[in-house]
């Protein structure tokens, strides 16, 4: 299925232009100032509220679940954790070269209950973090001295190692979730974990210094006593199983045999979905000793990660090429991006998004750079005021209230009389268009209270591209992956023998299944899942947004534009089709020809798939030559151009998850917890800390495999306990698997009457939840039968059975009057199962 609509105008004559300015050469990485950078974007402060907004600039939002498998378009990469689709750079008005680029980023608002990555220092002189190291490392400590140099020195690696794990999503001074939740030590709190976090610090530092190389386990006890091997051997196995070193595709970690499985045979897992968030967990998996496959619907890897080879078809430009990203295309913020580490492993050039961006009046006129100035402010003091009301509402309201972030703007615009002359409303409407293709969604749809909720996690550094297109990352990490090309799912069945995917062609067993398909195919239902996802699961589906974003990408027979932007904008005078290619990216420098992309945002990015792909190149190119003819500058006809149509594809639905009204980074949480340690969740759209990009997908792979080992691990201590026994004269060997065996949990039932008990589904207390019911029948003799005998009753029918009289009369009622059949443990089906298991997950908690 392609995933844009080409439209082929017939070339035009060439023109004369102007000579394309030279453009700077990509720049790689360097190791050491890649670090540096990390450690000083990590420490930067906070901007002033009053300040200019705070976002990179005009970073491409990628459609992952680029993590996931299907195909849609661009998600923005931005933070470490839950990222925030950056917008896009807002323009300078002057073109000439005496003109000084300013960033124009989206406007960042923090919770005050949150703590942000950014300006979070572990202070040297207050915290125990300067005596942990010195202790570790063996260094006295000097009472009543000024510090040494050494010891200065030290302080000084303490915290650029500090910084260094902020950069990759860590908090400042205690465990993070995951920590807590894998046990790296027995007890949270005192000098144990301070020094753990020190331990954990420097190997973080040692990998990210040179991720070319492998780390071994015992590489940080060459600078720290030998009494802490064991938090050096619980904190290189957490960064390990969790992929925070130690990952990528360099020569030496590709090279690595894997390792031991948690049980034999080794677990299988079943991944659906070969984008970003599939292939990082595959890879991981598959250095984890597991049998991984993964079953993709489209004919490539990727998902909404796409890079399309344009190529001319004209005589008198045979040789024009060039790689156009139809999908996610910028890397949004490099200081700890995975993405980043992987590009220096693989030796890609990464080329930096200039920050100047000219906007130009309908007519072609630059926009006068006092009143962009002017605006701009506006625009922020606008989300300030609504920052400031959020507060209120939820420093008043109980329960708290949501509404559209764009119904309170146009209410603080109007009231604070913003915007009233008609190129003012017209740059207005620019920034509004910028923030809606940051969240892929009109402001309409947006939540006022946590349509930012991903800001405090945003990762530092320049935003980039990638010359030649993203799909480098996608070969290269599908390179060795057993994947299942043109495989649509129609059905995900589990149970607490393992699951089975069921595609439209085969079906595929294993013991654990991975879905990092885009939300949009998940609020489309197009997968069955058997048993029914939890009610609080398919709310979470309910609630979040999945939005849309559009591309024309075109190829010129020449670069008539500015070559020495990357970005620039256009205005337009109807506020209903203010995000109609508000915003051009020019691809000349990384593509390998004169490629220019038009992006198409908000209410214009539904209305451009209603038109067929030869109007749009038209309109498009109606509004470069409004630019560009008043200059003497003659616009062609291009190559070769396509349209995508994200909302229309059937793997995606869309481009990238947004917070609507009435929902909340919570949702997040709930669409990437597992169901029963037998499906889990992946992609952009289940990462709360970095939605909407494609190093939140990647990162999504990796915490899910993570989650899977730790699963596997849980199941085969519990799987391994075994005893043997003596019926009949002949020794039985009986498997303890406390996934089906729930003797220890009908010893406190949660309802008991008679020879009747009764657990609950722990996930929710709806009355028309189903329970598990046992009966007791007659004494237990082994090897002559069933004990107990079980059945599905509805949750308000349990009062009813245990208000009768005996268990004659229960029996009577079950059969005849709610049609439940007693059955042996192993004849519930599929629902009996799936609820033992949430019944199993709840006890271990």
């Amino acid at each position: 299925m392609e995933e844009g609509n080409e439209a082929l105008p017939p070339p035009l004559p060439q023109a004369d232009v102007p000579e394309d300015a030279d453009q700077p050469p990509p720049i790689p990485m360097n190791q050491d100032e890649d670090q540096a950078a990390a450690a000083a974007a990590a420490a930067e402060p906070m901007e002033d509220e009053s300040a200019e907004g705070d976002a990179s600039a005009a970073a491409e939002p990628m459609d992952d679940e680029a993590a996931g498998g299907g195909a849609a378009e661009p998600m923005e990469d931005d933070a470490p954790t839950s990222s925030p689709t950056p917008s896009a750079p807002s323009a300078t008005a002057a073109v000439d070269d005496s003109t000084v680029a300013r960033k124009r980023r989206r406007r960042k608002k923090q919770f005050l209950d949150m703590v942000p990555t950014e300006g979070v220092r572990v202070l040297r002189a207050s915290s125990s973090s300067a005596a942990a190291a010195a202790h570790l490392a063996g260094i006295p400590r000097r009472r009543g001295r000024p510090p040494t140099n050494s010891s200065l020195r030290l302080a000084r690696e303490l915290d650029s190692e500090a910084l260094i794990a902020l950069a990759a999503g860590f908090p400042a001074d205690t465990l993070s979730e995951d920590e807590v939740a894998a046990a790296v030590l027995p007890r949270i709190g005192g000098a144990d974990q301070a020094n753990y976090l020190v331990v954990r610090n420097h190997i973080l530092a040692l990998w990210r210094s040179n991720p070319l190389a492998h780390v071994p386990s015992n590489a940080a006890l060459a600078s720290i006593r030998a009494e802490h091997a064991p938090l050096v051997a619980a904190a290189h196995s957490f960064l390990s199983d969790h992929a925070y070193i130690n990952f990528g595709l360099a020569p030496s970690i590709v090279s690595l045999p894997p390792r031991p499985p948690p049980s034999l045979p080794a677990p299988s897992v079943l991944i659906v979905g070969a984008g970003f968030a599939g292939l990082a967990a595959a890879r991981h998996l598959m250095s984890l000793g597991f049998k991984v496959a993964i079953v993709e619907g489209r004919h490539r890897p990727g998902g909404r990660v796409f890079t399309k080879t344009m190529r001319s078809s004209a005589a008198d430009h045979p040789d024009m090429v060039a790689a156009a990203d139809l999908g996610g295309s910028v890397l949004t913020g490099i200081n700890g991006n995975p993405l980043g580490v992987i590009a220096r492993q693989l030796g890609f050039p990464l080329h930096k998004v200039r920050d100047k961006c000219p906007l130009y009046l309908p007519d072609g006129r630059p926009v006068d750079s006092d009143m962009d100035s002017r605006v701009e402010a506006s625009f922020n003091q606008l989300l300030d005021k609504v920052c400031q009301l959020r507060q209120v509402v939820a420093d008043s309201v109980p329960h708290g209230v949501d509404m559209s972030l764009g119904m309170a703007l146009e209410a603080f615009r109007a009231a604070h009389g913003v915007a009233a002359e008609p190129q003012e409303r017209m740059l207005l409407d620019w920034h509004l268009a910028n923030l809606e293709y940051a969240n892929a969604a009109p402001l309409a749809d947006l939540s006022m209270a946590f349509w930012d909720q991903d800001d405090p996690y945003e990762m530092g550094g320049d935003h980039c591209f990638i010359p030649g297109g993203n799909s480098q990352f996608v070969r290269a990490l599908a390179d060795g992956v057993p994947i299942f090309y043109g495989q649509n799912v129609r059905r995900i069945q589990y149970g607490c023998d393992g699951v089975m995917v069921y595609t439209d062609k085969q079906t595929f067993r294993g013991d654990m299944v991975l879905c990092t398909v885009p939300l949009g195919v998940l609020k489309k239902g197009d997968i069955d899942f058997v048993p029914e996802l939890p009610t609080q699961k398919r709310e979470a589906i309910r609630r979040l947004g999945f939005g849309l974003l559009n591309k024309v990408v075109m190829l010129f027979p020449f670069d008539f534009w500015d070559g020495r932007v990357d970005t620039f904008g256009h205005l337009t005078e109807d506020s209903g089709q203010r995000g109609e290619f508000f915003l051009f990216y020019s691809y000349s420098s990384v593509s390998g020809g004169p490629l220019l992309v038009a992006l198409v945002a908000g209410e214009s990015a539904i209305n451009f798939e209603k038109r067929s792909p030869m109007e749009n190149v038209e309109k498009v190119l109606d509004t470069l030559r409004k630019i560009f003819s008043p200059k003497g500058i003659e616009v062609p006809n291009p190559l070769q151009a396509i349209c995508t149509r994200w909302g229309t594809d059937r793997f995606t639905y869309g481009s990238y998850s947004y917070v609507a009204i009435g929902s909340s980074g919570d949702d997040y949480d709930i669409l990437a917890e597992n169901v029963g340690d037998r499906v889990f969740f992946a992609g952009e759209a289940t990462n709360r800390r970095y939605p909407a990009t494609m190093h939140g997908a990647l990162l999504s792979g990796y915490r899910e495999a993570a989650n899977i080992v730790r699963a596997a691990r849980k199941r085969a201590k519990s799987v391994q306990s075994s005893e043997k026994i003596h019926v009949n004269n002949e020794v039985k060997v009986i498997v303890r698997d406390d996934n089906i065996d729930l003797d220890d949990l009908f010893h406190i039932p949660d309802v008991a009457f008679g020879g009747f008990s009764v657990l609950h589904d722990p996930s929710t207390s709806e009355p028309d939840s189903t329970s598990l019911l046992r009966v007791g029948i007659g004494a237990r003799k082994l090897g002559s039968g069933s004990l107990f005998l079980y059945g599905l009753i509805m949750r308000k029918n349990v009062a009813e059975l245990a208000a009768m009289e005996d268990d004659e009369e229960r029996l009577s009622t079950l059969y005849r009057d709610f049609g439940t059949k007693l059955v042996g443990l192993d004849g519930l089906g599929d629902a009996g199962e799936s609820l033992i298991s949430r019944i199993k997950a709840a006890s271990r908690k």
